[in-house]
């Protein structure tokens, strides 16, 4: 399976990885049907690939734009992000997980994230707070919806059957990810991953 990637026109030029030292050969075919075909899937994005089936899932996730109180029902985060109506939206693992009811999009600094029951907890932006997605919803459900292993190593568009190559070792800069990284995630991506804070 051969690499389909059609560049995104003004893509940002600075390079996310600082070194690469293994891709997989060949690419994976994203799951567009949870994406917005159109949109632009980053360099460094980071994602759970499966090699047997050559399929891989975005691990999506925001970061908090400004404080939430603990009775919020609304959630304004920055603005690269893929979440979706429906998508259950949590903040840390274990903790609460509701379903995002509304995406307003209107601001051109955020977005609005509004669920249904709130996730309980007061969020303070300046903390670096990553919401992300959990496969299950409830008041203890939390849980990733998909576990890292992998960043993609060029960015494209969005669309059906499109391969994407990932990246399973090497140095990124930190600063430079398109996309809110928590904690968890860099666990998960283990020491196969040197997350850099030079710019």
């Amino acid at each position: 399976m051969g690499l389909n990637i059609t560049k995104k026109e003004g893509l940002d030029s600075q390079e996310v990885f600082q070194k690469v030292l293994e891709i997989l050969p060949g690419g994976f075919t994203l799951d567009s049907a949870v994406l917005t075909e159109g949109d632009y899937l980053d360099e460094g994005a980071i994602v759970e690939y499966n090699e047997a089936t050559r399929k891989a899932n975005l691990v999506k996730t925001a970061k908090l734009y400004a404080d939430a109180a603990n009775d919020a029902t609304t959630y304004q985060v920055e603005k690269n992000h893929h979440f979706k109506v429906t998508e259950n939206l949590a903040q840390v693992v274990g903790g609460k997980a509701y379903a995002i009811t509304a995406i307003d999009k209107s601001n051109e600094n955020y977005d609005v994230l509004t669920i249904g029951t709130t996730l309980g907890v007061a969020l303070t932006a300046a903390d670096g707070i990553v919401l992300f997605q959990s496969s299950a919803t409830g008041a203890t459900a939390a849980v990733y919806s998909h576990i890292a292993n992998g960043l993609v190593r060029n960015g494209g568009k969005i669309e059906t059957n499109t391969s994407y190559g990932v990246v399973v070792r090497g140095t990124v800069y930190a600063n430079r990810l398109p996309y809110a990284v928590s904690t968890a995630m860099k666990t998960a991506l283990g020491p196969r991953f040197i997350f850099s804070a030079s710019f």
